[in-house]
């Protein structure tokens, strides 16, 4: 798995239907992968899975055109995520009130990718005792962002070195990640950023994704220039 720059699709800006909402997102995430974006979580909020199903296949077959080594995932619906697996889609990341996740590989099969969603030192605890069972936690929130409320309180820059030591599977920084927190987060030990609005948004998604690997690259440098 790549973390460094995670997508996690989203509303597009100025989509005025389903239809220009659905071609927005493939084309976004095609792009997102032509940048260098490791991974695409297809995640469309509310959805139903027909809908879901449509919109994860054609964000894989568009995304392996562009990168054929970008991880495509679906979020939350097991379900959608194994009918697409025949169609480019390597796993599912699941909420903590979702499926539970020794559930989920039972079903995905031992190859499948799965993410967990977690946020606070009692969560990383408890995805410590999944860790043959899970590949990656996805952990925030970073800062406040209208994408999703979890409830749980901001982490900050300050917040993930701790749970970076504590995590015994790679961790992704979520909430409102932008290209310019990129070096700071990657000095804090992350695996990867996981961004939605910054790159749904952006007038060149691939452009972005550039700027967001470099920056991680960067910050990931300084950071084991101090440890020496």
């Amino acid at each position: 798995m790549d973390l460094r720059c995670y997508f996690v699709t989203g509303r597009p800006a100025d989509s005025s239907s389903p239809q220009d909402s659905h071609a927005a997102i493939v084309a976004t995430a095609a792009r997102a992968a032509a940048g260098g974006a490791g991974m695409v979580q297809v995640r469309s909020k509310p959805i139903s899975a027909r809908d879901l199903y449509d919109l994860g296949k054609d964000v894989a077959q568009a995304v392996h055109r562009e990168n054929p080594a970008t991880q495509v995932l679906i979020d939350d619906r097991v379900d959608v995520a194994l009918a697409l697996r025949d169609h480019g889609v390597a796993g599912v990341h699941v909420g903590q009130d979702d499926l539970d996740v020794r559930v989920v590989r039972e079903l995905m099969g031992p190859d499948a990718i799965i993410g967990l969603t977690t946020g606070t030192r009692q969560l990383v605890e408890r995805a410590n005792e999944l860790a043959d069972v899970i590949d990656y936690i996805g952990c925030g929130p970073f800062r406040a962002t209208p994408t999703k409320k979890s409830g749980r309180p901001l982490l900050g820059l300050s917040g993930y070195p701790e749970l970076v030591a504590l995590s015994e599977v790679p961790l992704v920084a979520i909430g409102d990640v932008t290209a310019a927190d990129a070096a700071a987060l990657a000095e804090t030990g992350v695996a990867g950023l996981a961004i939605v609005r910054g790159i749904m948004h952006a007038a060149d998604p691939a452009a972005y994704c550039r700027r967001v690997v470099s920056e991680f690259a960067r910050g990931h440098k300084a950071a084991s220039h101090d440890k020496e």
